[in-house]
């Protein structure tokens, strides 16, 4: 999906794509920015888009750290909508989810969700995806699936990873909404998005770019359980049983 690119100041722009992949720290680094802005909607366009940029970044050895963000003020304002309906969602949620599996894919580096603004639905789902998330304290996070008469799998299997059950479940039954600060004192989040660059220089840039991959693929065992066993039943649920609800 990223194949068609240009090369403009050091970064390199898909032509074809929403997303632009940018190295950082003598390519040590990469961002990963979607869009279009402001929105950021993830759809079937973002979702291929991404896709293919983390199967790219998962073949160079020297990266150390991944960083996913929004174009503009905000992360994403979530999935779309009408890719929702009945006759679109059944294609597009498993090819979001399998965005999610992927997420997973040995050789690539951290995953670092830097968020601004708004961080919602599948946008707050793509977040909780990675390995951690650096939040702005005045962003906002959270799924209000429910209040569309549906509700996030991707969410109700990795939410609980980040937070206790009870507490996950009370947001996601609420479409509850946390600030960054309470994402930060709660521990969804681990630094603060202005910190990201910094926290990889200190942390990441003086190991070993082999150390680095091997131990985030030990560790990614909570995700892959949540994205291989229990997300594909939740994905069914979703698909068969809340689609075939008047509501």
């Amino acid at each position: 999906p990223i194949c068609s690119s240009r090369k403009k100041r050091g970064q390199v722009v898909s032509t074809t794509t929403p997303i632009k992949l940018e190295t950082f720290f003598d390519g040590a680094a990469l961002l990963l920015e979607f869009g279009p802005a402001p929105a950021n909607i993830v759809d079937r366009e973002a979702i291929s888009a991404m896709r293919g940029a983390l199967k790219e970044a998962a073949v160079r050895p020297g990266l150390k750290a991944v960083v996913i963000r929004g174009e503009g003020k905000h992360f994403s304002y979530g999935a779309s909508v009408p890719e929702h309906a009945p006759g679109e969602v059944d294609k597009m949620l498993p090819e979001f989810h399998a965005l999610l599996a992927e997420m997973n894919q040995p050789g690539l580096p951290p995953l670092i969700a830097q968020v601004r603004g708004r961080c919602f639905g599948g946008g707050f789902e793509v977040a909780l995806g990675c390995d951690m998330i650096a939040a702005e304290p005045g962003s906002t996070l959270g799924c209000p699936e429910i209040k569309l008469g549906v509700f996030p799998p991707a969410a109700s299997a990795l939410l609980p990873l980040r937070l206790p059950a009870g507490k996950a479940a009370s947001m996601l039954l609420a479409g509850g909404m946390m600030s960054g600060e309470e994402a930060l004192a709660q521990g969804v989040a681990e630094l603060e998005a202005d910190q990201v660059q910094d926290w990889i220089k200190t942390n990441l840039l003086p190991l070993s770019a082999a150390a680095i991959r091997q131990t985030r693929q030990a560790t990614r065992w909570p995700w892959k359980d949540a994205t291989q066993r229990v997300l594909p039943v939740l994905e069914q649920q979703y698909l068969g049983e809340l689609m075939a609800t008047h509501d």
